[in-house]
């Protein structure tokens, strides 16, 4: 299989999967902070936006076009991780999904050793390759947080509601499972 249709599936299905993670949800529980660091589901999609849209647009010379205040240097610290009262949920979906069709434009548009720079990595020159598995590596880790912060909420799990990829258990099953966890765990107080 082509290399980069590999990486670029591989991008779409966790895009997928993070965008599943806010169905279903209120806004409350899409915005709520559910770790000391403050993320929250909506949170993290806002911030996959940021970081498509500066990897796959200004990196290689293609902005997204789009003013994004949350990247200012002025903007508020960690503004890019969640969602004010006046951003509401349909228009930060949107928007990701705004930015993904254009990041997926770059990556069509560019062979895998076609040369950009990073301006927040300094002058060295990145290819897309890199990128996209850069990219891949950012996305896979924050669905990795969305997984949590999700099963928190309501105890939904896996990649997407229609193929979870872990075996539907009963919620006695996963007590049992949990209290032998712990008992294990116990053994090292």
């Amino acid at each position: 299989m082509d290399p980069k249709l590999t990486l670029h599936n591989y991008l779409r299905s966790v895009r997928e999967a993070m965008l599943w993670k806010l169905e279903g949800l209120s806004e409350y529980d899409v915005r709520r902070p559910l770790t000391p660091t403050g993320t929250n589901l909506l949170g993290l999609v806002k911030h996959l936006t940021i970081v498509e849209a500066g990897y796959f647009g200004d990196t290689f010379g293609r902005p997204f076009g789009q003013h994004l205040p949350w990247w200012d240097d002025d903007a508020e610290p960690e503004a890019d991780l969640w969602a004010t009262e006046d951003e509401s949920r349909d228009h930060l979906v949107d928007l990701y999904r705004q930015v993904t069709a254009h990041a997926d434009a770059t990556i069509d548009a560019l062979e895998l050793d076609s040369v950009g720079k990073v301006p927040w990595w300094g002058e060295n020159e990145v290819t897309l390759h890199q990128i996209l598995v850069h990219v891949v590596a950012e996305t896979n880790r924050h669905a990795g947080h969305a997984d949590i912060v999700r099963e928190t909420i309501d105890n939904a799990v896996g990649l997407r509601a229609s193929n979870p990829n872990i075996e539907d258990r009963d919620a006695a099953w996963w007590e049992n499972h949990q209290a032998r966890l712990q008992q294990a765990a116990e053994a090292f107080r």
